[in-house]
């Protein structure tokens, strides 16, 4: 029984999230990488912890957070729009070594459906992938394969789709742009608190040791999904550009719900 989680990265996924395991009794540490949010943090019943990865060493007490928890939630954007050649992977090698020095034994590993290859033909992607060819996606890949192949834990990767909620969603910046491309392409989103409760439903039935693809299960294209999102919020539309041949996939999420036996909380 899991009764300790760290969640490192609590940012706009890992605070609600922490939120909501403190409600189910679970005792709870977060980090932040700012120490004005360290309050907020203890606030809410988080026990917060000021850690920063860089590819040198880690940044902080990493040890007294990762103490005494049975579960360690990496929720770390590789963060290279901004830095494009920062090497993410070195950052996540040190964490593991202070997750085996530690002795934790269960991990989730929060990645993206960005791991998967766009591609002309639309495919439907279920496990095996063709994976991107951007820098993103092949650290992602490595960092996954650094965690699952590791034999001191057990990792289950979770990979969300575009990840929304009422106050963060694309049909809010792409509202009025000309040009937007792939109009055929198909949506992949997910809400926030599917993705929250995905990861509760995963720390309660204890699975761990797998990944999982996890995306709402409807697909309609790029232009009339965003176009129907721009009628209903009052937003004018975008206008795409439909002289370029559409790229795009379909991420399947029947392993999830066969697992977990998974209903969805929010529709597109």
């Amino acid at each position: 029984m899991i009764k300790q989680v760290s969640i490192i990265g609590c940012g706009w996924l890992g605070f609600p999230l922490g939120i909501a395991l403190v409600n189910k009794g679970i005792a709870v540490k977060g980090s932040t990488t700012s120490n004005e949010k360290l309050e907020l943090l203890r606030e809410n019943h988080i026990d917060p912890f000021t850690i920063k990865l860089a590819e040198d060493k880690i940044q902080g007490d990493i040890n007294s957070f990762l103490e005494h928890s049975d579960l360690l939630i990496i929720n770390v954007p590789p963060g290279l729009r901004k830095h494009p050649n920062k090497n993410h992977i070195a950052e996540i090698s040190h964490l593991v070594e202070s997750i085996v020095e530690n002795q934790i034994q269960k991990v989730i590993y929060v990645s993206s459906t960005s791991v998967f290859k766009d591609e002309s033909n639309i495919p439907i992607i279920s496990s095996k992938f063709k994976p991107n060819n951007y820098e993103t996606a092949k650290q992602l890949i490595e960092i996954e394969n650094l965690l699952m192949s590791n034999s001191y834990f057990k990792t289950t990767i979770i990979r969300f789709g575009g990840l929304i909620d009422e106050n963060r969603h694309p049909g809010n910046f792409l509202s009025g742009r000309s040009g937007v491309k792939n109009p055929k392409a198909p949506i992949n989103l997910i809400h926030k608190e599917d993705c929250i409760d995905i990861i509760a439903q995963i720390i309660e039935k204890e699975l761990f040791g797998t990944t999982i693809n996890a995306v709402y299960p409807a697909h309609p294209t790029r232009k009339s999904y965003y176009t129907s999102y721009s009628k209903d919020n009052n937003l004018p539309p975008p206008e795409f550009e439909n002289t370029t041949t559409s790229k795009g996939k379909i991420i399947e999420s029947e392993k999830l719900v066969q697992l977990l036996d998974y209903k969805f909380k929010h529709a597109l």
